[in-house]
């Protein structure tokens, strides 16, 4: 069945009448303060309401302290700061709790611990669960499930940015959930980020992600193996870059995050492949990208050579824990 998208996003306010009732206080559970994560949770609880709370968690206590010390420094406000023990302590009564983890077995974990104790929130309404760890949709759908059983809500929120688009709230939130619970979903992830699009039911939100990062995957060897070939052939590299970028080669590497330094000023070719998405996270979603389309029983021709590049790319010292579009270096590219 095909999916819908539709595209949330923040509108000016009109002038409406205001409720003489006072506000209910919010509470909130970020857990997972990693690269992602930490930004995230900054930007959510500085657009919070000072009467609010945001309860931290991460295994990194260093990170959640740090965190803390942040929030609480700035000058504008925002919830209140609270630090937690356990995943379960950090989701304990709150309204709505955000999770960033790694891998799908960080997510079942957590989620584990959460549900051992039985859920519940201030307002006796169900508590909400958003996932915006980036794994594979049947492990999502899997604790989506337990999540219902106990009696929440749970929706997968991957995004898209980055760690640029993170730190300067402007993610892209591919939502998984229900139609008519985006309206209430959608200013805390407008919060975090500039959109919101909606895929479909829960699960749909990681498989739009899996779906683009597979074919940005293989765009990303195809862009570095052209450039590499219009080098060698004596061509400039800006000059091919030109080419491709008003015909139909056009793709995000070849115009944004061109492999070859020096042809886009501000892509991570330029900083020796520093920053950027690390090629070991291009990896991780290559292969969760496989393992759904094997579930889904969609034939992939080129992954399992593109994921062998990427294990290969990352196994090389040159290579390791630098920007994705490193391929390039990899292939013998001139730099």
């Amino acid at each position: 069945m095909k999916a819908n998208v539709r595209l949330w996003k923040s509108v000016q306010p009109h002038c409406r009448a205001f409720s003489t009732s006072p506000r209910r206080l919010e509470q909130y559970a970020f857990i997972g303060l990693g690269q992602m994560g930490f930004q995230m949770a900054r930007n959510l609880q500085s657009k919070l309401s000072p009467s609010d709370t945001v309860r931290l968690y991460d295994l990194n206590k260093e990170a959640m302290e740090r965190l803390a010390q942040e929030m609480r420094a700035q000058k504008a406000g925002g919830a209140a700061v609270q630090l937690a023990d356990t995943a379960a302590d950090a989701a304990k009564e709150a309204d709505t709790t955000i999770t960033c983890l790694p891998e799908p077995q960080h997510v079942k974990s957590a989620y584990s611990t959460i549900l051992s104790n039985k859920l519940s929130t201030t307002s006796g309404k169900k508590p909400v669960f958003i996932d915006c760890s980036t794994i594979d949709p049947s492990s999502s759908r899997e604790v989506g499930h337990s999540v219902e059983k106990a009696g929440g809500i749970f929706v997968d929120a991957p995004m898209s940015g980055g760690v640029v688009g993170a730190t300067a709230g402007t993610l892209t939130f591919m939502l998984g959930a229900p139609a008519d619970l985006v309206p209430t979903l959608e200013p805390t992830l407008l919060r975090m980020g500039k959109r919101v699009l909606h895929c479909g039911t829960p699960g749909a939100g990681l498989s739009a992600k899996l779906a683009n990062n597979y074919l940005l995957a293989i765009n990303n060897i195809a862009t570095a193996e052209a450039m590499n070939l219009g080098v060698k052939w004596g061509l400039d590299p800006k000059v091919l870059a030109g080419v491709i970028n008003v015909s139909t080669g056009k793709c995000w590497p070849s115009e944004v995050n061109n492999p070859v330094p020096g042809v886009v000023e501000t892509a991570p070719a330029g900083r020796d492949y520093k920053g950027g998405f690390g090629i070991g996270l291009m990896k991780k979603d290559l292969k969760l990208a496989i393992v759904a389309a094997r579930e889904a029983g969609a034939k992939l021709e080129l992954a399992e050579k593109a994921k062998e590049v990427y294990e290969t790319a990352e196994a090389d010292d040159r290579c390791k824990g630098r920007d994705f579009s490193v391929v390039y270096r990899y292939l013998g590219g001139k730099e």
